[in-house]
């Protein structure tokens, strides 16, 4: 699970920027439960990464700036009952918020008004809902 973490086609994770802690983790997991490091957690410094251009830098910085701590962004993967597994998680995981938050934002909405005709049917079934209700009405005295 040792190298580079691909994160897109043109940023790449060099395996010195990554920084991996082990603990144990919680749940079952058998006899070796108390004694196995399985949960791993991976952090990457996003303020000082070279990986990063100015302008891609910014955007992850914004787009993820509830989860950074001094700049760090920490994942974890505690799933998985071997150590091995959570890793290959964890990275996959760092990996696809870093996607995420590389992505462009979305077009800006353009306001559209209903047509004439959603408009007409929209009146008529509030219409026929209230005479369905007033038909349920006890009649006057």
């Amino acid at each position: 699970m040792a190298g580079d973490l691909r994160v897109t086609s043109s940023v790449t994770l060099r395996e010195e920027e990554l920084q991996w802690r082990f603990s144990r983790s919680s749940g079952p997991g058998g006899q070796s439960v108390n004694t196995t490091d399985s949960r791993a957690e991976l952090s990457v410094d996003l303020a000082a990464t070279p990986a990063l251009s100015e302008h891609q830098r910014a955007r992850v910085l914004e787009a993820l700036a509830g989860r950074l701590v001094d700049g760090r962004l920490t994942v974890s993967a505690s799933e998985h009952r071997s150590q091995l597994r959570n890793r290959e998680a964890a990275a996959e995981r760092l990996a696809q918020v870093l996607r995420e938050a590389l992505a462009p934002p979305p077009p800006k909405r353009r306001p559209t008004k209903p047509s004439r005709g959603a408009q007409r049917r929209r009146v008529e079934a509030k219409t026929r809902r209230s005479q369905t209700k007033a038909l349920r009405r006890r009649p006057p005295d």
